[in-house]
């Protein structure tokens, strides 16, 4: 048997979670993704398996906003920055996939920000 440690106990919530969470055509999903440096989101397209959409602390364009920020700042950020690029493709509702983390912290600072946006979920 395999040691239990969190980041397995983490894939075992995100893959209970992706039983009932699937994104669509229509409503794509927003997935979370965080490490102890970073926060990612992605809206993919399950029916089709296309990452539509992705904004990260280490983009291109982001990482110099990100300098002096805190980390929760930062969420609320990149939750800002995939909800405005969400809507110039034309995407307004979403279905919300916190990737097997607490929603709390900066998971719950991200989906903030992508509300803030204009994102729904």
């Amino acid at each position: 048997m395999a040691k239990k440690t969190r980041s397995i106990a983490r894939e075992r919530r995100h893959i209970r979670v992706r039983k009932h969470v699937s994104g669509t055509t229509a409503r794509p999903r927003l997935n979370v993704f965080k490490s102890l440096t970073g926060i990612y989101a992605q809206i993919v397209d399950d029916t089709e398996g296309n990452t539509l959409i992705s904004a990260s602390t280490i983009d291109k364009e982001l990482r110099e906003q990100m300098k002096g920020l805190k980390k929760i700042e930062q969420a609320k950020a990149i939750g800002k920055a995939v909800a405005e690029r969400a809507k110039s493709k034309g995407i307004s509702t979403v279905v919300f996939d916190r990737g097997g983390f607490r929603y709390v912290g900066r998971v719950k600072a991200l989906a903030d920000g992508a509300r803030e946006g204009g994102l729904q979920f």
